[in-house]
């Protein structure tokens, strides 16, 4: 019997452009409520985030404008792609995602999308709107860390 390589970490969709746009505060993770075409979508990795957001409405995560392609051995019984998803997060968990969000320019992005133990699960960053500047000052950043390491390399 062959045992399967689980790989640590091995995102199935991930939003680099929150990281670029967004200041990261702190992480959440959450689970997803998801129908059976959905998750069939997701473990083929047919998932966008890039435009997600979280929203908490009467007393519940709601994940919103993330796109899950329709299954393609799907039937008349397939799922809307763009349909608002809930979330799994504890009442404790919920209740100070409220309390952040509050705070002006404060909100919630999805980050990625994994499994875990068999559950699709999302990481969800509350986060700060970059201004362009420190955009611009993240990519010299990059740029400058590149040059050492090919620096090192070389040598």
């Amino acid at each position: 019997m062959v045992k399967k390589n689980k790989a640590k970490d091995s995102a199935l969709a991930q939003n680099k452009k929150a990281r670029h746009d967004y200041s990261i505060l702190s992480t959440f993770e959450a689970g997803i409520v998801l129908t059976g075409t959905e998750i069939k979508s997701v473990r083929e990795r047919r998932i966008t985030l890039r435009d997600g957001f979280v929203q908490i409405r009467r007393g519940e995560a709601i994940l919103m404008n993330v796109q899950i392609s329709e299954y393609l051995q799907g039937n008349q019984f397939n799922h809307d792609p763009f349909r608002n998803r809930k979330l799994l997060l504890h009442k404790k968990e919920i209740l100070k995602l409220q309390e952040e969000t509050k705070n002006k320019g404060i909100t919630i992005v999805p980050l990625k999308v994994y499994l875990k133990d068999g559950f699709a699960k999302v990481l969800i960053g509350v986060a700060k709107g970059k201004h362009e500047y420190d955009k611009r000052e993240s990519l010299k950043k990059r740029d400058q860390q590149r040059e050492i390491d090919r620096a090192l390399k070389n040598h």
